[in-house]
């Protein structure tokens, strides 16, 4: 996880009074996971954050996954997608299972209200867009390439520099954590980790707004969206500390790890999720065996499903990928280079491939809306002419 941050105004120690200037008191919030027994923030507000002025059903949000789908090797084009809606209403499922959701973003507009997802862990990647992330605890800036990680509770809004913008949403319903082979037994990440503490990216600067109106907050839960209405900001925290709170990592300060020979696709792994992993595949050189095939092997993931959204068109082991390409090798049939891929490959010392990959190790299932924009041809790819 994180390590501790803090900012803003804070009482000498947790559960005492904490006075505002005119004599009332802040009120104190446990921001807690795990019941009491996980990661934790101590926030303080100039309201109660449990008064709220009205609330109303704003219509279910359960993904509707095909379940009748024959077993086959599948290409997304999310080039042939269409700008909509803001970061919440643009959202456009696209596969998932009851541990992740992978949401295909292509935005055309800004939020106005604020979210909260209730029931899941949010990983955001931006593919091609810049702004902030405005969020109770703080803003955190963010430029093409970043990850935003947003535990489940935090109530936040995004604002773009410019429009549209092309991105990626998993939705965990497990914790998203930091790998745990990359820390010690003190948390701290250590030297073989591919990123560093100084990579990650808490909020920089704490906006307390003390302001009264109708503020509408969008919450997530139990497959619905129900709108809460309060009477104030819902950014009114003077103060807050503790292991839970937003944070950015950028994909360009993911430092790969590479071998005299091919190495495998967990030395890219970035994020660890319940029953999921999320990999980063960077710039970097290739194996430096003088004899060395420099891309992937052939391999039968029997037990997981793989998908890889491409940032660029600079794969070596994949013919017919473009930008923005997403390809779904599922569990259960091999995949690999296609024909000619190997050969080609053979004397390169360096990729400049850009993809984040998904890995779970329960099938996913995909929607109508990844069928509109699928390459029907795509399994054709590894036969030999």
């Amino acid at each position: 996880m994180p390590r501790y941050h803090r900012l803003g105004q804070l009482p000498k120690t947790r559960h005492i009074q904490f006075r505002k200037p005119d004599g009332g008191l802040y009120a104190e919030q446990l921001f807690s996971t795990h019941g009491f027994s996980g990661p934790m923030a101590q926030l303080y507000h100039i309201n109660l954050p449990t008064s709220v002025a009205s609330w109303e059903d704003a219509g279910e949000c359960k993904v509707k996954f095909l379940d009748a789908e024959a077993l086959r090797h599948r290409h997304l084009r999310t080039d042939r997608m269409q700008p909509n809606g803001d970061a919440i209403s643009g959202r456009i499922p696209l596969m998932g299972n009851n541990d992740v959701i992978w949401n295909q973003l292509y935005l055309a507009n800004q939020m106005v209200d604020f979210f909260k997802n209730a029931e899941a862990d949010e990983i955001h990647f931006i593919h091609d867009g810049s702004g902030v992330l405005e969020t109770m605890f703080g803003d955190v800036p963010f430029q093409p390439g970043d990850y935003l990680v947003i535990p489940r509770g935090t109530i936040w809004r995004v604002r773009f520099d410019s429009l549209p913008v092309r991105g990626l949403v998993f939705e965990s319903h497990g914790e998203v954590t930091i790998p745990k082979r990359y820390r010690n037994d003190y948390g701290q990440l250590q030297e073989h980790a591919p990123y560093c503490e100084r990579d990650i990216r808490p909020p920089t600067e704490l906006r307390t707004i003390d302001e009264q109106g109708d503020f509408v907050v969008l919450v997530k839960a139990r497959k619905r969206y129900t709108r809460y209405h309060y009477n104030f900001h819902p950014f009114d925290i003077i103060g807050w500390d503790g292991f839970v709170y937003p944070w950015a990592f950028s994909i360009h300060d993911f430092a790969p790890i590479t071998g005299k020979l091919h190495m495998p696709p967990p030395i890219h792994q970035t994020f660890q999720g319940f029953n999921f992993v999320v990999c980063s595949f960077c710039p970097r050189v290739l194996d430096f065996h003088p004899q060395a095939v420099p891309i992937p092997y052939n391999h039968s993931n029997v037990d997981s499903d793989e998908v890889l959204y491409y940032c660029n068109d600079k794969f070596g082991s994949r013919k017919g990928i473009v930008e923005g390409s997403i390809t779904v090798h599922p569990l259960g049939i091999p995949h690999g280079p296609q024909p000619g891929a190997v050969e080609a490959s053979l004397g390169a010392t360096r990729t400049e491939e850009l993809a984040v990959m998904l890995d779970t190790y329960h099938p996913l299932y995909l929607t109508e809306d990844a069928l509109k924009i699928e390459d029907p041809e795509y399994w054709k790819s590894w036969q030999v002419s």
